[in-house]
């Protein structure tokens, strides 16, 4: 984690690639009044420091196939620091775990699917939720509209 302070050049730099990070630097720069050389080395060492983690391309997902979403609550069968490492490791590699969230509360984790259909869905709860042992209990909710997502921080 970085213990750099982000300056207001900094944000708005950010701002600006959380919108597009496709965006040609040139224009960066223009928006935040440095020049682009400076804008570059601005951005690097945010890379460097972790403050930008990755760059990565935002599909629709029912265009590549994927037009459900699904939210399960997943309650495991206890609470030991081994049984949460291994659900942990478990749902990171599953690649239909879109994201999962370890939370406070009655269930231990907030998973979010992407799947192409509800017969798909049922095929992957078993293998994800229903046959895994340390699963004690599941809630899905199916996602009926997306009215808000993102993937940027609010600066």
């Amino acid at each position: 984690m970085s213990t750099h302070r982000l300056d207001p050049h900094d944000l708005a730099i950010v701002r600006l690639l959380q919108e597009d990070a496709g965006r040609p630097q040139r224009e960066i720069a223009r928006r935040v009044n440095l020049s682009p050389p400076a804008v570059q080395r601005r951005i690097a060492r945010m890379q460097k420091e972790g403050i930008i983690r990755r760059t990565v391309a935002i599909v629709d997902q029912a265009a590549v196939g994927f037009p459900i979403t699904v939210l399960v609550n997943v309650t495991l069968t206890d609470d030991r620091s081994a049984t949460v490492s291994a659900i942990k490791a478990f749902f990171r590699d599953a690649p239909e775990v879109q994201q999962c969230y370890c939370v406070t509360g009655t269930a231990g984790f907030i998973l979010i699917l992407l799947v192409p259909s509800m017969e798909d869905y049922e095929q992957r709860t078993a293998r994800l939720l229903a046959d895994n042992e340390l699963v004690r209990s599941y809630h899905t909710m199916v996602v009926l509209d997306r009215v808000k997502t993102g993937t940027g921080v609010p600066l």
